[in-house]
């Protein structure tokens, strides 16, 4: 008998705190974010209302969404996050305009951030995910409101969230393709480092380098010369990720010529432009960006159903957002009842523990833990410097909001040392308040936060995490048949072939996705490992062979002669 898998697994410690390369885009949030609170600060700061900044800061925090997408997605996908930010305040601001009762704020409190956690986990929005919702709902609920003032304080919000549309889809007038490029560049990174050290963890990291590039390519609106070039490097790409050849080397262009066109790509000069893959016909380039163009409208309705999906019956998102609802509502209750001044920190740090998995969410923990607990100490030290005049109050939140979006992407800790002080010092465009009473709150709700979202996390079980991986073990399966039907069809037309290669390689990425979040998982059911290693082992032979029929790659004979 197979040993059963043990239903809980051990916890890291080591390397939580390890410091990770920065982000490669990582001052265009930061920049932006920047640039979108510092002007309506600086005019409130002009009109001596800073007392109002908590309501431009809801809109301008939207800046930090949607920095890589490509600019045609992302002009609807930063608009939805700022309706998205308006519904949440406007629903905190009208509560608390109503009831001073705690129970009852921190109730609602609690329903936003998992109502908050099940559209971002649901629509991938990506970082910073659900966090900047739940902080600016919940520290809007706490705050002091009457019911004629909410219109005047949402039109602030609106209208700081408008200047932050305007300065994250800006670029577009002068580096119209920068993000297809990005996407592009790091999947010929990722197809160098599997051609260089081709083995399971980097074959991965390529197959989702490839999907996200050519996810990318798809939703970036018509086929230019520059994004033709761009699907012209993604297959070469995808050529080197086809199979290692037998002296452990991929075929096509080498590990070095990859990274050389990567850092041509990235570059503000011309695209390098590759001879096309050998057997490439052209009529493949921009034909799915054709396609997307043409059938926008149907393809937006597949968005929804996908949505609704995601939503629905049986989805793994939906155990996380109760999660998310239990433990923020206790955190917070808890709070109030030892008598902290602000229990929506403790709903705050609740929801920011709640990851994809029980693993990553000890992870997310402990890494708040650390970062709060030093954040504190550094608002300590900048507080009476904060204190000096009101304008070098409006510049250091400007600084600690760089400096968060700086270092966040080393590691959650380092850029919650930002964090912190940024939250604290807000508080202070109200009115100043006891340091000392600040201090010792925000470390109180940060681990009253942490303590109990962690022990809901344990409590709430997400057991339809192996329910995920065998709905995507079964669509790898249906995936690779298709594309053997596909290749052995002597009259096969190229589209079709072309799709059933894509369908295979975007359902091998949910594969391993679907493994990895339910392997850090409590009580599961055994994962069936041997049939996810055959199944990926398949599709990434079926996919070899669908390179081969379309012309990108040569095989060698199967007892390696030549």
């Amino acid at each position: 008998m197979r040993p059963r898998k043990p239903s809980v697994h051990k916890l890291p410690v080591t390397g939580v705190l390890r410091l990770n390369s920065p982000a490669e885009i990582w001052y265009k949030p930061a920049l932006s974010v920047v640039v979108a609170s510092a002007v309506p600060n600086l005019l409130l700061y002009s009109l001596d209302r800073l007392d109002l900044v908590m309501y431009t800061m809801a809109g301008s925090l939207c800046a930090l969404y949607g920095h890589n997408l490509p600019y045609a997605r992302r002009v609807h996908t930063v608009l939805r996050v700022i309706l998205g930010m308006a519904a949440g305040l406007a629903v905190a601001l009208t509560v608390g305009s109503l009831t001073d009762s705690t129970a009852v704020l921190i109730a609602v409190g609690a329903l936003l951030a998992a109502v908050q956690k099940t559209f971002c986990d649901a629509t991938r929005i990506g970082p910073p995910g659900n966090v900047i919702f739940a902080f600016v709902t919940s520290a809007a609920l706490f705050a002091p409101q009457e019911l004629g003032q909410v219109p005047g304080h949402m039109g602030l919000m609106l209208a700081a969230g408008a200047f932050s549309w305007l300065v994250t889809v800006g670029p577009v007038l002068w580096r119209r393709e920068g993000p297809e490029r990005l996407a592009t560049a790091r999947a010929l990174d990722a197809a160098a480092a599997y051609a260089a050290d081709p083995g399971p963890r980097t074959r991965h990291a390529a197959a989702a380098a490839v999907q996200a590039a050519w996810q990318s390519l798809l939703a970036a609106g018509r086929p230019t010369s520059v994004r033709q070039e761009l699907e012209r490097l993604v297959v070469h790409a995808e050529r080197a990720l086809a199979t290692p050849a037998a002296d452990g080397h991929a075929p096509g262009a080498g590990p070095d010529q990859l990274r050389r066109w990567a850092a041509g790509t990235r570059a503000r000069g011309p695209v390098p432009s590759p001879p096309p893959a050998p057997g490439t016909v052209e009529q493949l380039f921009g034909i799915d960006a054709e396609r997307a163009g043409q059938r926008m409208r149907r393809g937006r309705r597949e968005a929804r159903r996908r949505l609704l999906r995601a939503l629905g019956p049986g989805s793994p998102v939906l155990p996380v957002a109760f999660r998310t609802l239990v433990g923020c509502a206790l955190a917070g209750y808890v709070s109030a009842a030892l008598g902290v001044g602000h229990p929506y920190w403790a709903i705050v740090t609740a929801a920011s523990v709640y990851q994809p998995n029980l693993t990553l969410s000890w992870s997310r923990a402990l890494q708040r833990t650390v970062g709060n607990l030093l954040g504190v100490l550094v608002f300590a030290a900048v507080i009476p410097l904060a204190r000096l005049d009101p304008l070098v109050l409006v510049l250091c939140v400007l600084f600690f909001n760089f400096a968060a979006e700086a270092l966040i992407t080393r590691n959650y800790w380092l850029g919650s040392i930002a964090v912190t002080p940024m939250a604290l010092l807000i508080l202070e465009f109200g009115g100043f308040q006891p340091a000392g009473e600040l201090i010792a709150d925000r470390a109180l709700d940060t681990l009253v936060g942490v303590a109990v979202g962690f022990l809901a996390a344990i409590a709430v079980t997400n057991r339809r995490a192996s329910g995920r991986v065998e709905r995507a073990l079964a669509a790898a399966v249906d995936a690779r048949h298709r594309a053997e039907r596909a290749v052995a069809d002597p009259a096969v037309d190229v589209l079709v072939l072309e799709t059933a290669r894509r369908r295979l390689t975007a359902s091998l990425v949910e594969l391993r996705d679907a493994g990895d979040v339910a392997s850090g998982e409590w009580w599961q059911r055994a994962l069936p490992e041997e049939e996810l290693l055959a199944a990926e082992q398949a599709g990434h032979r079926t996919l070899a062979a669908t390179a081969q029929r379309q012309g990108l790659i040569t095989l060698p004979p199967a007892n390696g002669a030549v």
